[in-house]
């Protein structure tokens, strides 16, 4: 099955390395070229505005989901289709809704708690939906090492850790990512 809108988490910082920007353009436009669709956090600033205006500007499919809290009136958002929600969680639960799959850029306290929800749901069964991690410049090394302990002392199942897909490079996650098997969840409920 060919997944066709992806979710990227990543930060709404640009960080201190210029790599990272450079990675989350060159992510956007291997989406592109691969005629994917973004769902993401529904801002304009940092990686995600990048990653969103990229593909927005190349006419991609492109779903902001935000909290109202956050969206000001005459503000531009980078996408085809804005959806304001209340919370957190229904923003999370809405790109759950939209995506096929899921990846983490570089990003804050955020992005690491989107990435392990998502992770965490696909290791308990509650979705099949592929999920990857763009590890720029080493950037998630401490993570993936926190996840070998977590596995070591049993709090993971082996085999489960194979489910997180963790490549270097734009090119090498979406292959990864699109032509991974949608794995039967038998938990997923039909809402959230």
């Amino acid at each position: 099955m060919k997944h066709k809108m992806v979710a990227v988490f990543c930060g709404s910082n640009l960080g201190t390395l210029p790599v990272f920007e450079e990675t989350a353009l060159r992510l956007a436009d291997v989406m592109i070229e691969q005629g994917l669709g973004l769902v993401y956090g529904g801002g304009s600033r940092g990686l995600m505005g990048v990653v969103a205006k990229r593909m927005h500007e190349a006419g991609s499919p492109v779903i902001g989901v935000s909290p109202r809290r956050f969206h000001k009136e005459g503000q531009k958002i980078p996408s085809s289709e804005y959806l304001l929600v209340d919370t957190m969680h229904q923003r999370k639960e809405l790109m759950y809704k939209k995506a096929d799959a899921f990846l983490a850029l570089p990003g804050g306290i955020g992005t690491l708690e989107e990435i392990s929800e998502i992770f965490a749901w696909n290791t308990i069964g509650f979705t099949g939906k592929p999920v990857g991690i763009l590890n720029v410049n080493g950037f998630y090394d401490p993570f993936l090492q926190q996840l070998k302990v977590i596995e070591e002392y049993g709090f993971i199942p082996f085999h489960q850790m194979d489910r997180l897909i963790v490549k270097t490079t734009p090119s090498s996650l979406i292959a990864a990512l699109t032509s991974a098997p949608l794995i039967e969840a038998p938990w997923e409920a039909d809402s959230l």
